[in-house]
């Protein structure tokens, strides 16, 4: 599955929980992705980007392992059908708004909640979220470095 069929269906999960544990595992699901989104740059995207690609992946591991639910049991992880990236641009400024998006649930949660453990797994995991998103954008800017520049005459029109 399409990198931005996933990004849809971690956003529609998201806008859907209605709890603690529901939002906790849309936050895993989509550092999961972004963990699978870099590893497959890193495999299949340009050469030149592989590092970077490889720190996202990285990121979104380490924030994985931060957002776990606790107790949860293996989750089946929606990130594990992405089969590629057709635009990654596209993919990465999509990425990053579901980052973002995760970012803003999760604070809202530490700041509701009562439960000090629910607090401090959700600041944990707000700080694993800005890491990814920073890899995110970090990403976007060598994508964007690595655009040909345009040329300063128009192509000759077809005749």
């Amino acid at each position: 599955m399409d990198a931005t069929r996933l990004i849809v269906a971690n956003r529609q999960a998201l806008a859907q929980a209605t709890d603690v544990a529901a939002v906790i595992a849309e936050v895993w699901q989509a550092q999961a992705l972004a963990q699978a989104v870099g590893a497959w740059l890193a495999a299949h995207g340009d050469p030149a980007l592989r590092d970077a690609a490889r720190a996202l992946c990285l990121a979104g591991g380490r924030a994985r392992d931060t957002a776990q639910p606790q107790g949860a049991r293996s989750p089946v992880i929606r990130a594990a059908r992405l089969t590629g990236v057709r635009d990654p641009t596209a993919v990465l400024r999509r990425l990053l708004a579901l980052l973002a998006e995760t970012g803003a649930a999760v604070a809202t949660l530490a700041c509701t909640t009562e439960d000090e453990r629910v607090y401090w797994q959700c600041i944990d995991a707000l700080d694993a979220t800005d890491e990814t998103k920073d890899r995110v954008r970090a990403l976007l800017r060598q994508y964007g470095a690595r655009r040909p520049e345009p040329t300063e005459e128009p192509p000759p029109a077809p005749p």
